[in-house]
């Protein structure tokens, strides 16, 4: 890998989800991350969204050496010259709002900026990939996008049901985004996107993230970073470079604070696996792991260089490791 190019690059991580700790964002800065949308609210209702909110703001005010939270486009440039990562706040789901769209405002004011309609089953603004019927939109759940369109918070769709994706996409007013998915092509996998689902979500303007979480890749958990390369380079095939990104889903120190699991690293997984975090199962990952040794935040030289041993141009590299998202996010946030 040419010595600088890593350190040269905006990299912007898509999904990353971490409870903010020193040990994690000093990984982050050693790993060369610009920036990243850190999830800070899954199941938890409101109360449980603004504590976990409220440990990221005590996290920035200590650790204000290494990290500083992103409203606007401009903030993760300001990140990238001060030698710190930018952190996103962002949602995995709804639940934060529970029936009330004024919540919307009060959480933009606070810095959230992404948000996923829906985590993995229903809710009260759509359904998940693992509902056994999409019903699509509810008649709240539009209301909701144009809340979301008002204040410009950018919709993620990554684990929503197809049918509400598809109506989403149709329906925003502004742009929508996949932040961490594979193609089905490659993998028949319920949260995998098929190759029209990530034509229609671009031919509307929208963004595709991609991930090499293993479960999601051909080859499982044989899968190395060559087989995520392909999976970009599939996706480029499908709606070319310029709208596309990477969204590692990577998981460094989560645990699951909420009201059914106590924090212990041997029933935070269950969290992510059961709907509401305590429910039936979803899932059934024998263990979180991602490919080619990427372990924790520290891994994503690995990324550039493996884009490089492919033969890819240093636009591409660029374009792909964070220049098409930075991009993105300003023409959803409204600014420069």
């Amino acid at each position: 890998m040419s010595p600088d190019l890593h350190q040269r690059l905006n990299v912007h991580d898509g999904l990353g989800i971490t409870s903010g700790g020193r040990a994690e964002l000093e990984q982050m800065v050693q790993g060369g991350l610009t920036s990243v949308n850190c999830t800070c609210s899954v199941w938890e209702g409101f109360r449980g969204t603004m504590e976990r909110i409220a440990r990221w703001k005590q996290s920035f005010v200590e650790n204000a050496d290494l990290a500083l939270q992103v409203y606007k486009v401009s903030d993760i440039a300001r990140a990238k010259a001060q030698g710190k990562v930018g952190i996103i706040l962002g949602w995995q789901n709804t639940s934060a709002i529970e029936d009330q769209l004024p919540f919307i405002q009060i959480f933009h004011e606070l810095g959230v900026r992404v948000v996923q309609l829906t985590y993995n089953t229903q809710n009260l603004l759509g359904t998940g990939c693992y509902e056994s019927r999409d019903s699509g939109l509810s008649d709240f759940g539009r209301e909701a996008i144009d809340e979301f369109n008002r204040v410009r918070m950018l919709i993620d769709l990554s684990h929503v049901g197809p049918k509400t994706s598809a109506e989403t996409i149709a329906y925003s007013k502004l742009p929508v985004c996949y932040t961490h998915v594979a193609p089905r092509a490659l993998k028949d996998h319920p949260r995998n996107k098929t190759d029209e689902e990530l034509k229609f979500i671009v031919d509307r303007g929208g963004f595709i993230g991609l991930t090499f979480f293993v479960p999601f890749l051909h080859r499982g958990e044989a899968a190395g970073l060559e087989d995520f390369i392909e999976v970009v380079e599939h996706t480029i095939n499908i709606v070319g470079e310029d709208r596309i990104g990477f969204g590692t889903d990577l998981r460094v120190n989560y645990p699951s604070w909420s009201i059914y699991w106590k924090e212990d690293s041997h029933v935070a997984p269950m969290y992510w696996a059961h709907d509401k975090g305590y429910a039936r199962q979803l899932t059934r990952f024998t263990e979180i792991r991602y490919p080619g040794g990427f372990k924790d935040f520290t891994g994503y030289p690995m990324l550039t260089r493996a884009m490089e041993q492919r033969g890819w141009s240093e636009s591409r590299i660029r374009k792909v490791m964070g220049d098409n998202w930075i991009r993105f996010l300003g023409e959803v946030w409204g600014d420069a």
